[in-house]
This record gives C-alpha cells, sequence and structure tokens, in this order.
C-alpha cells in the first residue's frame, strides 16, 4: 500500500508561483507512473500532471501546459510540482497518488494512495 503526502502549498497572487512536493512511502510497485490532481470547492477532483517513473515520461491537463513542470526528484519517491504563472482558476486543495503502471493515465480512479492534500490560493 503506497502513502504519500503532499505539502508546499500556500497563497500565490497571480502570476506567481510555488513548489509542491509529494513524498511516497510504503510498498511501492515495481513500475508505476505518479500524479498530481487538483480539486476546487464544488468540483470533481482533476488530473494536473503525470510523471512514469522509471521513463521520465510526463503528460499535463491542457490548462497547465507552459506554467507547470512535474519532476522526480533525488530522493527516492519524490515527486515536485513547480507551478508558474499561477491563475486564480488554479486555486484548490492538490494531491498527490500512485498509478501502478508504467504510463500515464487520468482517470483519478485508477490511481491509489492519496494523501490529505495541500491547499494551494491564488489571490490578489
Amino acid at each position: 500500500q503506497v502513502q504519500t503526502v503532499e505539502s508546499g502549498g500556500g497563497l500565490a497572487q497571480p502570476g506567481g508561483s510555488l513548489r509542491l512536493t509529494c513524498a511516497a512511502s510504503g510498498r511501492t510497485p515495481t513500475t508505476y507512473a505518479m500524479g498530481w490532481f487538483r480539486q476546487a470547492p464544488g468540483s470533481e477532483r482533476e488530473f494536473v500532471a503525470g510523471l512514469t517513473w522509471t521513463g521520465g515520461s510526463a503528460d499535463y491537463a491542457e490548462s497547465v501546459k507552459g506554467r507547470f513542470t512535474i519532476s522526480r526528484g533525488d530522493a527516492k519517491n519524490t515527486v515536485y510540482l513547480q507551478m508558474n504563472n499561477l491563475k486564480p482558476e488554479d486555486t484548490g486543495v492538490y494531491y498527490c497518488a500512485a498509478d501502478p503502471v508504467e504510463f500515464i493515465r487520468p482517470g483519478k480512479y485508477d490511481y491509489d494512495g492519496w494523501g490529505r492534500g495541500t491547499q494551494v490560493t491564488v489571490s490578489a
């Protein structure tokens, strides 16, 4: 069973930046992908970005392409989400989770090991 802990959220102004960190622990599958999702009040949890753990392939939601970057940290089982040029619509709780496949899928039900999330608020 994979467990994740997200951190790094906070308040940012429009145009600002934040970097989120996801630390995964527990029994990670041999091959897996890590995904970042977000959920705004009253909305469904949506895919933001994903990264294959061994292949280094990444994918992004159209709304964040060119602004967000997902990457793997030097520390084992750490994934980052660098968020630049933040917009008010990026506000929400950000979660990470693991998918036991070696490719990226955007469906939230494919993922497991959800953490409690970290709040990101973008406001002037």
